[in-house]
């Protein structure tokens, strides 16, 4: 594939050569030149044009450098949706940094191993997490932590009437000297351009971390070229679809430290000219409010959003009209779901697919209505094979077979985790291809149809929950000797965790409740099972492998049996 090709840039109909090899943040500054005062991002009903968020990057990017952050230090962005994020993110790849998003509700038990892993030398938090951070502070190689809040950025009479009625959460901050204020680093520093001398192949945008198979996270490096790949050809996918410099508004619901959330910023927002009403919560009367007030035409979201909206008992309330294209990741669409979203809001809901590894890989078609189970056209860049798992070969069309991904942009390894990138990118006549740990057919139309994720892999509310990562927590535990964590199939969230556990002989006085706090205080709220049951001892094979599929496979029947 050449680095280059014809990509949609500038007025909608005109086209202009984009090179891949570029910084993640220069579509953007194109934008601004192109849109200075066109508005960039909504935030609790202010406004930022392109030129002011661009300011806003700028200002915190020098900041970075006057604490010290260099060209391939790694910052954390420990913060929910809002500007300060975006900030923090582009202002940190402006300076040759890398920032490292994480969930805003992560515990110090999770953080304190992220920021050890990372190595970052700073970190962005709010003050309500802040004090996690102060806990594990002395323990990582933290330099300096910066602490915001929600409502840092807006206008003092949005502030004052939100503390007025108790509105804005706040946490009490201890100061020091590697204490600063977002606020106050923005305020003290100019929005000149940094200087950074930026290698898009070799240097990283960003290190995201998802789950892993051996209990911990793993830490996905990703170049600029990777990133700038496939935000242009979703634009490409995309013309005369979605408009630019504002012809439409996209909807951000989704956390912007996942990796779709982040892509679709991108590609549909900041390097389109358009406008992003960001949602710092995913507040259903919040979202349809916001639909209807700023006439929001894209939005993405995970199914059980589609689903939250479609129950919510006050959605005839709101004018949704305007939506047009409504794009679903991180799990299976239920048919049932865009049967009935297509039914209220006279529109379909297109899918997309992807993993951290390899970003976005395919998304369904925009001018035609969506195929059953159909996941879309794999992207230009990314070459996708349906092989069988064992053998690696590749299997008939319309076959079920696991996904294989390869883009020539992407690394090919995990951060520090030579054992797990043994496991996950694996060499296929002479190539090096990501193993998807998912189960599709490649239809004769072109078009990936999804059939069922990776055993190993929970799905809960649209986050991937790695099974070993809360076993490890659990046999953390000093009355534990053995614990099996698998999904067990729930209509509303995807699936329910539940784990089993086995105690030792002498352990005396254990409840599921004490386990059940055990996992709270350690990992962050979506990640704790439901449910805890006792037993004797686990199926294991004859070499000793844990074999979670029977107890996965039992719970189904349970599952299925207690439905029907």
């Amino acid at each position: 594939m050449e680095d280059s090709r014809e990509l949609i840039y500038g007025q909608v109909g005109e086209y202009e050569r984009t090179v891949y090899d570029e910084p993640v943040f220069a579509a953007f500054e194109r934008m601004v030149e192109t849109y200075p005062h066109h508005p960039a991002l909504i935030y609790l009903g202010k406004t930022w044009s392109y030129k002011e968020l661009r300011d806003l990057i700028n200002r915190f990017a020098n900041a970075l450098a006057s604490l010290g952050v260099t060209h391939g230090d790694r910052m954390m962005l420990y913060v929910p949706n809002c500007p300060q994020f975006i900030a923090a993110f582009l202002g940190a790849t402006k300076v040759g940094a890398t920032p490292v998003p994480v969930s805003p509700i992560y515990t110090p038990y999770e953080i304190e191993y992220l920021l050890n892993d990372s190595q970052a030398k700073y970190i962005l938090c709010q003050d309500t997490n802040s004090g996690y951070v102060k806990e594990v502070f002395p323990k990582t190689p933290l330099k300096g932590m910066i602490v915001t809040n929600f409502a840092d950025l807006l206008p003092w009479w949005k502030r004052a009437v939100g503390a007025l009625f108790d509105k804005i959460p706040h946490g009490v901050v201890e100061k020091g000297e590697s204490v600063h204020s977002f606020k106050d680093l923005v305020k003290n520093h100019p929005p000149t351009p940094p200087k950074a001398e930026i290698n898009p192949r070799a240097d990283l945008s960003r290190l995201l971390y998802t789950g892993g198979t051996t209990g911990f996270p793993k830490g996905v490096p990703t170049n600029h070229t990777a990133v700038v790949s496939f935000v242009s050809e979703i634009r490409q996918i995309s013309h005369g679809h979605v408009g630019e410099g504002g012809q439409d508004v996209l909807i951000m619901i989704n956390p912007l430290f996942h990796e779709m959330a982040q892509g679709m910023t991108m590609a549909w927002g900041l390097t389109m000219g358009n406008p992003i009403v960001l949602m710092p919560i995913p507040d259903v009367d919040a979202i349809l409010d916001s639909i209807q007030r700023y006439r929001v035409t894209l939005m993405l979201g995970v199914p059980t959003l589609y689903r939250m909206i479609l129950e919510h008992d006050r959605v005839d309330l709101y004018h949704c009209s305007t939506l047009r294209y409504c794009l679903c990741g991180a799990d299976k669409l239920p048919p049932e779901v865009n049967a009935r979203w297509k039914e209220k809001f006279g529109k379909p809901i297109f899918q997309c697919y992807g993993a951290t590894e390899v970003g976005f890989t395919s998304t369904t078609p925009f001018d035609r209505e969506p195929l059953p189970d159909s996941v879309g056209v794999p992207l230009p860049s990314r070459e996708v094979k349906v092989v069988d798992p064992e053998t690696l070969q590749p299997v008939g069309s319309n076959e079920v077979g696991e996904v294989l991904v390869r883009c020539e942009y992407t690394f090919k390894h995990y951060w520090n985790k030579p054992e797990e990138t043994s496991r996950s990118f694996v060499p296929v006549n002479g190539r090096v291809f990501y193993r998807m740990n998912d189960f599709a057919r490649l239809g004769e139309e072109g078009q990936l149809h999804f059939v069922d994720r990776g055993v190993d892999i929970i799905k809960y509310k649209g986050y991937r929950v790695s099974a070993s990562e809360i076993e490890a927590v659990l046999q953390d535990h000093e009355a534990v000797i053995a614990a099996c964590v698998v999904g067990v199939p729930d209509p509303r969230t995807g699936e329910r965790i539940k784990a089993i556990v086995v105690l030792k002989d002498d352990a005396k006085g254990v409840s599921s409740s004490e386990l059940l706090r055990w996992c709270r205080d350690r990992l962050a709220p979506y990640k704790v099972p439901k449910y805890i049951e006792f037993r004797d001892m686990l199926p294991k094979s004859k070499v000793g492998k844990l074999l979670r599929r029977e107890i996965r496979d039992e719970e189904r029947r349970k599952a299925k049996k207690k439905i029907g």
